[in-house]
């Protein structure tokens, strides 16, 4: 089922936390903050919408990097009843693809929690401050191939942020596979 999450909350303060990442070491929010900005998104391995985009997000988290961004990806999916989600299987995710940035696992689901995230791809982008100015979609394709010249709705609002401390007043929100919470 496609959910799309709610507009940005502009101001709202990153949660602080601290996940195991697949490469074997605890990433902390102040471990991946980037002087100019910081970009917090929550995948999964399985999500098609996540699949059909993953390239364009590797593509844009390295130029976001370049310019002093910081990125991580959150995985906060029930692995129970998800499997392909597992830590193993994100391992091997981000070993597959060459994630060039750390590639977390909320376990508990606490942190997913925490930021209100609603579906996967979800995208949380923060200026330096760590005040929320952006949560929108990476691009108008959704589960489709990029149209030639289609425009990088998220690079360039990060690099607007990155920029002026401030996000694009209008966004539209990102679209994808709900987040699987394990039952309560």
């Amino acid at each position: 089922m496609a959910v799309s999450p709610p507009v940005c909350d502009f101001g709202r303060k990153a949660p602080a936390f601290t996940l195991p990442g697949t490469d074997g070491r605890d990433w902390s929010l102040d471990d991946i903050r980037g002087p100019r900005g910081t970009l917090v998104m929550f995948i999964c391995n399985h999500c098609p919408y996540v699949r059909a985009v993953l390239d364009r997000i590797l593509r844009d988290a390295r130029a976001l990097q370049a310019e002093g961004i910081g990125v991580v990806a959150i995985s906060a999916n029930d692995a129970t009843e998800y499997p392909a989600d597992s830590f193993a299987n994100m391992k091997a995710e981000a070993e597959r693809h060459g994630f060039p940035f750390p590639y977390v696992h909320d376990e508990s689901q606490e942190v997913a929690k925490a930021y209100g995230a609603a579906c996967t791809p979800d995208f949380f982008g923060f200026n330096a401050g760590l005040e929320l100015q952006y949560r929108g979609r990476l691009d108008a394709s959704g589960r489709q191939p990029a149209a030639p010249g289609a425009r990088r709705e998220l690079f360039e609002a990060m690099i607007r942020i990155a920029e002026t401390g401030k996000g694009p007043e209008d966004q539209v929100p990102s679209m994808g596979c709900s987040i699987k919470w394990k039952a309560a």
